[in-house]
């Protein structure tokens, strides 16, 4: 099966391509090489392109990705912009003008990735003003951001009869067609049926963690299953005793979701200190919690939450506690025939919830250790206390028995004492490149103090 898509405006054909084959890749084999080649992890932006989608209104929008992420695959029967495509012609984009104006480019390498970032947000529907994260994911070596951000905030709107707002796209594939080695179920029962004609298959989710494996580290699939067009993976609802969070939204959908309501303050937190706009306009919280990464930060967070999954296979579906989930290093309580359907948040939540992050950078960084925490407080006592951590054990750290211990006492410095004592043997952190193990250990304590602090517990 030939992949089709638009490109820049024009219809494209390509042969069936290698499951492992990133856009990236493909454009500069094809001769579009304004899209850079930088780090190959989703960390520097430069080769950042733009997917056509459809608001409410049927207006065109604009969303960066990194291409370095994304398998050629995952563009058949999608419309895409390059940088070569931003400008109409011989006429530059008003986002080119603004960072010609302002002097935002010097060595020019990771200039197309902002010119696409700062694009997609010139678009973003009901934009009042530029927002500074859309190029959060950018990475510029030479130039320095106040020009680069000085040129987006003068951006000012699209006029109303701007053609890109009418940009056509392509429709959806037919059901049925695909590739033998890059597989697009549509639902539940089809994504078994073809894990089970082809056991050696991997699910790709976002591919922001799957991918890295391929450009860092040269792993090959045989097939790829993607999640993307699987309906039941896409719920979301509110309702006044639980929240549930489809495992396929993306946390870029997510974020806007939660935003139009009254959102858990701890994934208010989450999102900004979560990579990047262009990685969270791919990640998907299933995915990033299947990978079960020690240093994942949602998942800190959803255990502060008192989350649960349910879980799916050819045998029906079940419900885990997330606590219960991980089960080793990279290991979880999935079985080689199930994923994870969705993400369940009781409601009402704890009034007083945080989340920090310690890393190198203030943002679009790995944690060096990340804590979570949520309380009730019922005059002054400890109704109920969740204590959270990534980045220090084998698996994220949900620390129960700092939880019971606190239960009843009052929310004081001698509680606090208690608490510090009785978290001391709860890790066993490693040392590495981002900090010792007597480091982590120390911030441990520390982010519970800081949270004690910040709720009041210096009062009592």
């Amino acid at each position: 099966m030939a992949l089709r898509f638009v490109l820049n405006g024009e219809p494209t054909h390509v042969g069936e391509a290698d499951p492992n084959l990133t856009l990236l890749e493909w454009l500069r084999q094809s001769g579009a090489s304004g899209t850079k080649e930088g780090c190959g992890e989703g960390e520097c932006g430069a080769c950042a392109v733009a997917l056509v989608g459809r608001d409410g209104s049927g207006r065109a929008t604009y969303t960066a990705v990194n291409s370095c992420l994304l398998p050629l695959a995952c563009v058949d029967g999608q419309t895409l912009v390059t940088v070569e495509g931003v400008a109409d012609g011989e006429r530059l984009h008003p986002v080119q003008e603004a960072l010609i104006a302002h002097g935002g480019s010097q060595c020019g390498y990771c200039t197309p990735g902002f010119v696409i970032s700062m694009f997609c947000e010139y678009y973003r529907p009901d934009r009042s003003e530029a927002d500074p994260e859309a190029v959060s994911g950018n990475l510029c070596r030479c130039t320095g951001y106040r020009p680069i951000v000085a040129a987006l905030h003068s951006l000012r709107k699209p006029a109303p009869d701007d053609a890109r707002l009418r940009t056509p796209a392509l429709e959806p594939r037919t059901h049925g067609e695909q590739s033998a080695r890059f597989l697009r179920p549509r639902t539940l029962s089809e994504l078994f049926a073809q894990r089970a004609a082809a056991p050696e298959a991997t699910l790709l989710a976002g591919g922001t963690d799957l991918m890295v494996e391929v450009n860092q580290r040269h792993r090959r699939f045989a097939t790829l299953i993607s999640l993307a067009a699987i309906g039941e993976l896409r719920r979301f609802s509110l309702g006044p005793s639980e929240l549930v969070l489809g495992a396929g939204l993306t946390l870029s959908e997510l974020e806007l979701s939660l935003r139009e309501h009254a959102a858990p303050p701890l994934l208010t937190a989450l999102w900004p200190l979560f990579s990047s706009r262009l990685v969270r306009n791919r990640a998907t919280l299933g995915g990033n919690l299947a990978t079960a990464s020690p240093i994942g930060d949602a998942a800190p967070c959803l255990l502060a939450l008192d989350a649960r999954l349910t879980l799916a296979s050819p045998r029906g579906q079940r419900s885990v506690a997330l606590c219960d989930f991980f089960t080793g290093y990279r290991q979880t309580q999935c079985a080689p025939d199930e994923l994870i359907v969705s993400v369940h948040i009781p409601l009402p939540s704890a009034p007083l919830q945080r989340f920090y992050k310690v890393s190198k950078r203030k943002l679009d960084d790995i944690s060096t250790v990340a804590g979570a925490f949520a309380l009730s407080l019922d005059e002054r006592r400890v109704a109920t206390l969740r204590v959270a951590y990534g980045g220090v054990a084998a698996t994220p750290l949900h620390a129960g028995a700092l939880e019971q211990l606190a239960a009843g006492r009052p929310w004081n410095r001698e509680t606090l004492e208690l608490l510090l004592a009785a978290l001391e043997p709860l890790a066993s952190p490693l040392s590495d490149q981002r900090g010792s193990a007597a480091y982590r250990k120390a911030m441990m304590g520390r982010l519970l103090e800081k949270f004690w602090l910040e709720t009041g517990g210096a009062e009592s």
